[in-house]
Formats: C-alpha cells, sequence, structure tokens
C-alpha cells in the first residue's frame, strides 16, 4: 500500500475494513477502525508507531490530569471564604497553565527532533563556518513517522481547547485514540478538530447505501484528477525543474504553472478520496478546498486552499497573538498615533508574520519553505495596507469592484501570485527558486510553443489536451459549487439509467485517460512528506 490512490488500498484495504466493520456488532465498529488506523500506520512507518501511541497518551493523561486539577479547584473554593476564592481560582489556573505549557512543549519537542534536527544543525555549522570556526554540530538523522505534522496539530487543538474550557476532557482513551488515528486523514489530513469527529467516529453507524455511494462518487472524483492529471504531469515537471538551466525562462513558466495544477489535482483529489472514504462510515471530515482559483485576493485564496490548516493557525496562533494583552497595549497606542486602519494593523502584522512563519516551516525543514510562507505573508500584509487606497480610487473613478471585468482582473492577479509561490515551493532549494524566477524575468519567451519543445520535455500534444480537458471539467464542477449546485445531488436524483451512467463515465473516463503504464510515474503523496 503505497498511498489512498494504490490499488491495494482501493480494492483490497479499504474494501476489507467496510465488510469487516459491517459485520462487527456496533459496540465493535470504533475498535474495528482503531485497528484498521494502527495497522495502517504500521505498513508505512513501522515501529515509528510508538510516536503516534505517545502522543495520544499524553493527549489522555493531560485531559485526566486537568479534569483533577479542577475538581480540586472547585472543592478548595467551595470551602473557602468569598473573600479567598479569586486566590484560589488564580493558584489552579497557573497549574492548568504550566500543565499546558508541558503538554504542548512534548509535543512540539518531538516535532521539532523528528523534523528540524538536520536543518538547525546544517544552520549553525553555516553560522560557524562563516564566523571562522572549526567547530561542527553533529545531530543524529532521525525518520519522521507518517503524518506527525498532521497528528500533531490535531493533539494541540485538544490541548488548547480543553484548557480554554471549550472542550471537556475525554476520559475515553479508545476514543481518543481514533480520533488521532482515523486511517483516512492519517497521511496527509485535514487536521480536523476533536468536537468535528470524535463522537461520530465512535458512535460505530451503520454504512448506508446512500454513504457508501456517495463516498465512492467522491473517491471516483479524487482519482481522476488525481491519475489523469497529476500523475500525468509528474515526469515533465520533475524534468524542468531539475534541468532548469538548460532551458529558457518560459519553460520555468511552464513548469510552475504545471506544478500548481499538479499540486491543486493531487492534493484535492486525495482529499477527496479521504472525505469519500470517512463518508462510507458516516463520519463527514472537513472539507480542505473551496474552489480556490476564485479567489480574488491572496487573503482570500488562504481561506479557500488547505482550510483546515489555515483555520488552525487562525484560532491557535493569530487570534491568540493579536489579542494577547502587549499586541492590545500596542494597538490602543497605534490607533493614536496611526489612526483607526493603520493602529490595529501594527499587532495584527505580527501575529500574521508568525503564522507564515510557522506555515512555512510546517511545510518543511528548508529556506525555500520559509521563503514560501513569508512570500504570502508580504502579499497579504501589503493587501491589509493599500486596501483603503484602493476603495477610495476606485469610488473615485467610479469603479464598479464586483463587476465582472474587475472581478476577473483581480482572479488572475492572483493566480499569477500563486503560481510564482509555487515555483519557489517546488524548486529545490531556495537559490534555484531564485534562479528560474531570474530566469522567467530575463530570458522570457514562447518559443517552445513554436518550436514544439513542450512536446520534448515528458509529455505529448494528447497529453496536454487530455490535461486541458480535464481541468475543464473540473473548473465547471467547481463553478457550479460556487452557484450552490450540488453536483452529487442533482445525479442522485436522476432515474436509475442517467445516473449509473454518469457513475460508469466517471470510472471509465479515468480508467481510459488515465497516466499509467510505461513512461509514466505516479506521483508520490505531496503533502505526506509535510
Amino acid at each position: 500500500m503505497t498511498s489512498y490512490c494504490s490499488l491495494i488500498y482501493l480494492l483490497i484495504f479499504l474494501p476489507a475494513v467496510i465488510l469487516i466493520y459491517s459485520v462487527a456488532g456496533k459496540k465493535f465498529r470504533p475498535y474495528v477502525l482503531l485497528a484498521a488506523g494502527a495497522y495502517f500506520f504500521w505498513n508505512f512507518s513501522g515501529k515509528l508507531l510508538v510516536y503516534l501511541a505517545i502522543s495520544i497518551l499524553l493527549m489522555h493523561h493531560y485531559g485526566l490530569w486537568i479534569s483533577l486539577i479542577r475538581g480540586d479547584c472547585s472543592e478548595q473554593v467551595s470551602k473557602a471564604e468569598k473573600s479567598d476564592r479569586k486566590a484560589i481560582k488564580a493558584r489552579y489556573k497557573q497549574k492548568e497553565k504550566r500543565l499546558t505549557t508541558a503538554a504542548v512543549l512534548l509535543h512540539l519537542g518531538i516535532l521539532v527532533l523528528l523534523k528540524y534536527s538536520d536543518f538547525i544543525g546544517l544552520n549553525i555549522n553555516r553560522i560557524f563556518y562563516h564566523c571562522g570556526s572549526d567547530m561542527r554540530v553533529t545531530l543524529p538523522g532521525f525518520v519522521m513517522p507518517l503524518g506527525i505534522s498532521f497528528y500533531t496539530m490535531q493533539a494541540l487543538s485538544y490541548i488548547f481547547d480543553v484548557y480554554r474550557g471549550t472542550l471537556r476532557p475525554d476520559r475515553n482513551l479508545g476514543r481518543l485514540a481514533l480520533y488521532m488515528s482515523f486511517f483516512p486523514q492519517l497521511m496527509e489530513g485535514p487536521i480536523s478538530r476533536y468536537s468535528e469527529t470524535a463522537e461520530k467516529l465512535w458512535s460505530g453507524e451503520s454504512v448506508t447505501y446512500k454513504n457508501l455511494t456517495y463516498g465512492m462518487q467522491r473517491i471516483a472524483y479524487g482519482m481522476m484528477k488525481k491519475i489523469v492529471v497529476a500523475d500525468r504531469l509528474n515526469v515533465m515537471v520533475g524534468h524542468l525543474f531539475n534541468h532548469y538551466q538548460i532551458y529558457s525562462g518560459g519553460y520555468s513558466a511552464l513548469a510552475a504553472i504545471c506544478y500548481t495544477i499538479q499540486l491543486y489535482m493531487e492534493f484535492s483529489g486525495t482529499m477527496d478520496i479521504v472525505i469519500g472514504s470517512g463518508e462510507i462510515f458516516g463520519v463527514k471530515l472537513p472539507e480542505n478546498f473551496r474552489q480556490p482559483f476564485a479567489s480574488r485576493t491572496i487573503s482570500e485564496f488562504w481561506t479557500r486552499w488547505h482550510i483546515t490548516l489555515g483555520a488552525w493557525f487562525r484560532d491557535y496562533v493569530f487570534y491568540p497573538v493579536s489579542m494577547s494583552a502587549p499586541m492590545k497595549k500596542l494597538t490602543v497606542k497605534g490607533r493614536k498615533k496611526l489612526g483607526n486602519h493603520f493602529g490595529p494593523l501594527l499587532s495584527g502584522s505580527a501575529a500574521l508574520f508568525l503564522v507564515w512563519l510557522f506555515n512555512g516551516l510546517w511545510h518543511g525543514a528548508a529556506w525555500h519553505y520559509i521563503f514560501f510562507g513569508l512570500y504570502h505573508f508580504a502579499f497579504i500584509l501589503t493587501g491589509n495596507i493599500i486596501e483603503p487606497y484602493v476603495l477610495g480610487g476606485c469610488a473615485k473613478l467610479k469603479i464598479n469592484r464586483n463587476s465582472l471585468p474587475y472581478r476577473g482582473m483581480q482572479i488572475v492577479r492572483t493566480v499569477i501570485i500563486v503560481i510564482i509561490g509555487e515555483l519557489f515551493f517546488r524548486a529545490d532549494g531556495l537559490k534555484n527558486g531564485i534562479a528560474m524566477f531570474r530566469r522567467m524575468v530575463t530570458d522570457f519567451s514562447f518559443d517552445f510553443i513554436k518550436t514544439g519543445g513542450m512536446y520534448t520535455v515528458g509529455m505529448e500534444k494528447h497529453d496536454y489536451l487530455i490535461i486541458a480537458v480535464t481541468v475543464m471539467i473540473v473548473a465547471l464542477i467547481g463553478l457550479l459549487h460556487e452557484r450552490g449546485v450540488k453536483i452529487r445531488d442533482f445525479a442522485a436524483k436522476r432515474n436509475i439509467v442517467i445516473r449509473w451512467a454518469l457513475y460508469l463515465g466517471l470510472i471509465m473516463y479515468t480508467v481510459i485517460f488515465g497516466a499509467y503504464g510505461l513512461g509514466y510515474i505516479p506521483v508520490d503523496p505531496i503533502y505526506a512528506q509535510f
């Protein structure tokens, strides 16, 4: 089993889990999913399953300890004089804060040790080298377990929500373990909250005909995106990024455009398979994409792309930092000196900087990922700064910001910014990303179209045609979704002949036009490495 798109997952593992789950009694169904998650994780990471187990146990004991502290606090407060109750609550709140800090640092410590130790050691050695020192730091290499960034963020969201009091600690170790190890979302997310999925996962609902058919529809749609488009682009994208030095800037632009398409089709396609798999068991996993290329600004784009990651950083980094006491004081001072628009931007920008710094680091331990994060920070911050001037200019020029030409211009601008960002994201290091971007600016041409050079880098004419048609199909479905039209509900209301003709048509399209066989290399799950 190599990914959610593998035949072993689709034709053996998933059907076997569905069968065993359906045969098992309601009481035992959660344990079937637990066993499936453990096997899935073991299949990819072997003994590294211990890291997931440690995280689950830490969460469970944290919840038990918090419950104990709060119980003791309530007992002490009920016995104390009214004048002493505030001090008692403050003392116990400090205990909660210290315990929460320890739980967070333990999770982050494991993540940093496994994912970032090589990067940290490399940069320390570079500093020593540039300072003329012979000192060197040698850190042991670690192998990362499957999906560590994803399940760590789920664990931290549970810890934060329990600390804030928006979630009651769960004493059920099995339910916590299933929330953390539900096999469809182990590899690439989405990052769910405990309140979204835990109870539903543990309820052991039956597999219904509707859930089964709707789940399989979503899986088939994701397979089309992944196999027909993402896999077909893989050879060409890899070749152009690895050998950009021998090509003009036009090829770098082609590589960036095609990689952006590949990334979207692979990641959103995998999310379709993941969400469809969950739907079969009656579990509604959070959506991770909502027509991102219909965005008018970069800020809007990141509310539509990898939605659960953006929401996590918003709730657990941006809001806590921007609403902290020092930032509130900064906002008050800023309003007095800079006005109501620019004053709040000071604290907001500091929080936004941290969000995008962490966003870049979350994607990988390399400088081009950090640059990728700060690249988007710069554009979002610029948009926030100039917004009142844009509004004023449009009002003076009597430009309707909701008109089709204006919206179209905004969308095209946003797509271009995104594509350039993905160039740096995909490049093999920041240095190569800068070199490719420089070629795009200084040596750009469309000669590869006239000379047919675009057909010599891993794809032929029919490949481009198949990709164009499939992208248009996905774009049309996205446009309908944007307008509130639910394709699956529409299909479900048709008679059985039309309905199954649509289902089989989707499957046959993928079978006929999918990229496999000699010359094609399936793209590995891109976000699984993060």
